[in-house]
């Protein structure tokens, strides 16, 4: 079967909560109704109907967007589900006009965000707020 992904696909809170569930994350319910309002767009992975994969970009409002919250189902992954909801992020970025697309990442995910998606390393700051 088709992965079927779709930019700004229907997505629910209750997807979003089982699908990172599914790999050990901290579901919040509501987190998605919170959040979509501020988002630029997000790309939704579907195999046989089923949530797989998502990928959350929010923005400045201008030049810059930011790739958030990417998960794929366990048993999905290694199958370039991630490598292509990042793709297709970065397409939906380019096409509301914005010039860059930043992601913060875990050490361990150095291999798939610079190799596999091609983003390069660049100097950044970050202030721990909590």
């Amino acid at each position: 079967m088709e992965i079927d992904y779709r930019w700004r696909g229907d997505v629910s809170d209750d997807e979003l909560v089982e699908l990172t569930s599914s790999h050990g994350g901290n579901p919040e319910s509501g987190w998605w109704e919170r959040v979509r309002p501020h988002s630029l767009g997000w790309v939704t992975g579907r195999l046989g109907g089923a949530l797989v994969g998502f990928a959350n970009v929010a923005w400045d409002g201008g030049d810059h967007a930011f790739l958030l919250d990417p998960k794929v189902r366990p048993e999905q992954q290694r199958g370039g589900i991630g490598t292509e909801l990042v793709r297709r992020a970065a397409e939906g970025a380019a096409r509301a006009g914005c010039t860059w697309l930043h992601v913060d990442f875990e050490p361990h995910l150095r291999g798939f965000y610079f190799d596999a998606c091609g983003f390069r390393p660049t100097d950044a700051g970050l202030i721990a707020l909590r």
